[in-house]
This record gives C-alpha cells, structure tokens and sequence, in this order.
C-alpha cells in the first residue's frame, strides 16, 4: 500500500506526457515540484530552520514524496543537525525546554524534531495539493 501513492502519481504523469503531449506532461511535473517544494519549505521555515535547512526541504520534497522509503523532513532534519550541532547543554536542559513552546524553538535537538516533523507536513500536503492540480492540467 505504501508503494501506491507514488505509482498512482507516476502513472498520472505519464497518462499526462501520453495524453496531452509534452506541455501537459511537463507542467504537470512542474506543479508537483512547485507544490512540494514550496510546502516543505514553508514548514522547514515555521521550525525556524537554518537557510540551508529550508533549501534541503525544497529540493528534496519533490523526490521523497514518491519514495515511502525515506521523507524530507529526514533530509532537511540531517541538515539541520549538521549545520546547529546539538550541545550537551540542549540535552541537559531538554526536560525543561519541552515545557514551553518557546523552548521548543529554542532547544537545538527539539528544533531538529520541529525541523522533521514540519517539513513532512509540508511535503504531505504539498502532494494532496500538487494532485488537483496536476488532474486539472491533464483535463484541459
């Protein structure tokens, strides 16, 4: 089941290259790329993400979200570990930052997890909103 979503999609692409030629095909491509980019950055952005946080989420949405195997919040939540590495002091105060929304923001190792967890919820629904679009390009 968890491959079926993507060859649903898959299989909406090519219907779209077949159907209505290169121009359909391409912009429907084009809206799913748009709409999981755009999606996954704004969540990476909400958690507050490092620049190149949100960039990682941007460019990894459009591809993750066809693999069940892996998601972009993973990617730009690696990123982000690497660019903010957690201290020990995060870790130390964690049982107290997670108290309050404001130390969730400001812990580095709870924005990790803001970082993961919003940007996935940027690319869902960057797909469920990529999908109309894309029906509505193949049907005129």
């Amino acid at each position: 089941m968890k491959w079926a979503i993507p060859a649903a999609i898959a299989v909406l692409v090519l219907a779209g290259f077949a159907r209505g030629g290169f121009t359909t095909g391409s912009a429907m491509v084009t809206w799913w790329i748009l709409a999981n980019a755009l999606f996954a950055g704004i969540g990476a952005l909400v958690a507050l993400g490092h620049p190149l946080t949100i960039l990682s989420a941007m460019v990894a949405a459009p591809l993750t979200s066809l693999n069940p195997m892996i998601a972009a919040g993973w990617v730009s939540g690696l990123v982000e570990a690497f660019i903010r590495k957690p201290k020990v002091r995060d870790l130390e105060s964690l049982s107290v930052d997670i108290l309050s929304a404001r130390g969730f923001w400001k812990n580095k190792v709870t924005r990790i997890l803001l970082v993961v967890v919003f940007s996935n919820l940027g690319s869902a629904v960057g797909t469920f909103v990529a999908l109309p679009l894309m029906v509505r390009v193949m049907g005129g």
